[in-house]
């Protein structure tokens, strides 16, 4: 049985400003449940309408899972999770940095290719998508406890690294041709707008990825799509 005040909490968890208020946030899926227990990070309740491998798991109806539940076809288990303390991160590497990307599927799915090419921290321009987003959440499929995702002034940022800074744009060196550095910073813009005019300028290296189908076709690429693309050539080189 769930009770009311649950469901209330739960569904505000729906807000970024709830979730920062109470450090929680809500992730569903029975494998992004046990990926987030795995990594170590603290569940304040596991919410399960089917056997669960939880001691601690609250058994609920489906339909009591329905009412907490963000998805059309809501999964069997639902955890309400604390959001961990921000971590100190290192700046040794390849670093991934987003400018504006407001997509929560196009933010998830970047986290689960930081993930997959072992890029240890992603750096998020203020306006772009809160990360613990239940939408975000469930596109990372568990990456999230693998990545650290910080939030800050991208320009500033930036212009206090001293780290190489390539940039994505239409027009510019084919990511094929130019060989990314190993402690390179990877600058991608947002779904509409692409890269702000103040992080453009701070870009050293322009690249793009070349079309080869016809002129006529599609006029952009998905920024989770670009971010596939340049990763997969950047680890060849």
């Amino acid at each position: 049985m769930i009770t009311k005040n649950e469901i209330k909490r739960i569904k505000s968890l729906q807000n970024k400003k709830d979730r920062k208020e109470l450090q929680l946030f809500v992730a569903e899926g029975e494998k992004t449940v046990h990926d987030l227990l795995k990594s170590g990070w603290v569940a304040d309740c596991i919410y399960a309408s089917q056997s669960f491998a939880y001691a601690e798991e609250k058994r609920i109806s489906s339909k009591e899972m329905e009412r907490i539940s963000s998805l059309k076809s809501p999964s069997s288990v639902l955890g309400v999770f604390r959001i961990p303390t921000l971590q100190p991160f290192s700046q040794e590497g390849r670093i991934l940095a987003l400018d504006g990307v407001t997509d929560p599927g196009n933010l998830g799915t970047i986290i689960r290719l930081c993930d997959w090419f072992g890029i240890a921290t992603l750096v998020c321009s203020l306006d772009t998508v809160d990360c613990y987003n239940p939408k975000v959440v469930q596109a990372t499929m568990g990456s999230l406890s693998q990545v650290n995702c910080v939030y800050t002034d991208l320009v500033s940022f930036l212009k206090n690294t001293h780290k190489p800074i390539y940039g994505t744009l239409l027009a510019g060196s084919s990511v094929y041709e130019l060989p990314l550095d190993s402690e390179g910073i990877l600058v991608l813009g947002s779904e509409s707008h692409g890269l702000s005019e103040e992080v453009k300028s701070l870009v050293k290296h322009v690249i793009t990825i070349p079309r080869f189908g016809s002129e006529e076709g599609a006029e952009s690429l998905n920024v989770a799509i670009a971010a596939a693309i340049v990763l997969g050539q950047a680890f060849r080189t």
